[in-house]
């Protein structure tokens, strides 16, 4: 057995991991990255990017059905579920192959296998010994089931559903947050019959009451069934599909199950309670700079409680590494880290809800003031509806923003601007936003609430 020695070791090749390493040896420090699956983890081969390359499929799907409205005739002949397939698996390929470029480009070593955690220096590997200063635990995350529910057969989670090159023609979709409302609507955009259950009282629970409202009443538009305050009991499988029944007593029939209840932490099997790594629900428990309990070692990405998401996961490497460079980062909380749901219509949001600013600050000190799209010329043309929802506090800065309708996921940046540097909407609201743009409801909605409202009341 042979050691291995580096600055950094980071066990987990994911969006986390990979951004550790490349930020580390920006700074002048060594790493190397262990990784027993592909470079980029979930969020490239299991995640983000197939579910996006799909949902554009259902885009353009959508953008024939609109083509009539505008006075282009244009007709939907069918979907290739084999082409659409291709299509994802392809940018999929080349965003993993451009990942291996950079990484060789920027002298990183990688090393294929699995890891387990020896001790605070020490990752082994195939009965190698790889040592670091520090150790940075990368290992992402994995689809959830509800206990004593299997997946097999046509029961699957978002996993599975993103090797299929087919589409079903009915679906039940158990789980109303981000991944199962985003597979809802992309399979109902490719003609499915579409079921939604979801044991809380709204879909996107989550986001701010009114959009979650607004999203129930796009879906119901879009013929997108869903279940709410509803409890999944059972499933049986036969030649006809998956029979779902639930706590009403219904049996819902479909092609398959998707099972959407959220993702948890890869922690098990790897060494790190033996090692001295405490847990809480399988999730490493970590402080202000994301040290575990075993000093030298850190936890990033979605194996740390909170928001499981790539831009997150980015951030968080980047965090560790020029923390151990001696610098002084600020970590974004997780409140005012940007969401978007790529969903027909989308959602986006950033900051505190209008209920939880209530919480924090008192009903008395919060206002909020929601600008229609119907006032917004680029969305007309779209064809979309929704609001963009600011709230603020009272003679106070801007502590959230909340939006849906289409492509409301670009105008995210401004918004994280908005929220991130405490900025009162007296202060935005002077700014010049492009005519017409989507970007103008940003625009507008400060204009309103900062009590100068132009095309808003």
């Amino acid at each position: 057995m042979s050691d291995h020695n580096y600055d950094i070791v980071v066990l987990g090749g994911g969006s986390a991991g990979y951004a550790a390493a490349i930020r580390a040896m920006q700074l002048g420090l060594t790493a190397v990255v262990i990784e027993k699956d592909k470079l980029g983890g979930t969020c490239l081969h299991r995640g983000c990017v197939p579910t996006k390359a799909m949902l554009h499929a259902a885009e353009v799907a959508e953008a024939v059905e609109d083509g009539a409205r505008v006075g282009v005739n244009l007709a939907l002949e069918g979907v290739d579920g084999a082409k659409i397939a291709e299509f994802r698996d392809g940018i999929v390929a080349g965003k993993f192959k451009g990942l291996q470029g950079l990484l060789k480009a920027k002298k990183i070593d990688v090393v294929a296998g699995e890891g387990k955690l020896v001790d605070a220096t020490t990752v082994e590997v195939d009965g190698e010994r790889y040592v670091g200063k520090h150790i940075v635990l990368a290992t992402g995350s994995y689809s959830r089931s509800i206990p004593g529910l299997e997946i097999t057969g046509n029961v699957i989670t978002s996993d599975q559903a993103l090797l299929m090159d087919w589409v079903p023609e009915r679906a039940v979709v158990l789980g109303g947050g981000v991944i199962g409302l985003e597979f809802a609507s992309l399979w109902r955009s490719l003609g499915a019959e579409v079921t939604v259950i979801e044991g809380l009282p709204n879909l996107a629970p989550a986001e701010d009451a009114a959009i979650s409202k607004q999203l129930e009443r796009a879906y119901k538009k879009r013929g997108i069934a869903f279940q709410t305050s509803t409890k999944f009991e059972s499933v049986t499988q036969d030649e006809y599909g998956v029979h779902v029944t639930t706590d009403k007593g219904e049996t819902i029939d479909g092609d398959v199950l998707l099972v959407a209840i959220g993702r948890g932490p890869v922690t098990q099997g790897i060494g790190l309670e033996e090692a001295g790594v405490e847990l809480d629900r399988g999730f490493v428990t970590v402080d202000e700079h994301l040290q575990t309990s075993l000093k030298g070692v850190y936890a990033i990405g979605d194996i740390v409680p909170g928001l499981q998401l790539a831009h997150r996961s980015y951030a968080h490497g980047i965090f560790v590494a020029e923390h151990l460079a001696g610098l002084e980062p600020v970590l974004v909380a997780d409140v005012n880290v940007p969401k978007v749901t790529y969903t027909e219509p989308q959602i986006a949001s950033i900051g505190l809800t209008e209920e939880k600013a209530k919480e924090q600050h008192g009903a008395d000190a919060i206002k909020s003031y929601e600008y229609n799209l119907a006032g917004n010329a680029k969305s007309s043309i779209l064809g979309t509806a929704g609001f963009a929802k600011v709230v603020r506090l009272v003679d106070g800065p801007v502590v959230g923003i909340h939006m849906i309708g289409a492509r409301v996921g670009e105008l995210i940046g401004e918004a994280q601007l908005i929220v991130n540097w405490d900025a009162y909407p007296e202060d935005v609201a002077p700014l010049i936003h492009a005519h017409p743009t989507q970007n103008e409801v940003l625009g507008e909605a400060m204009m309103a609430i900062a009590g100068r409202p132009l095309h808003g009341i």
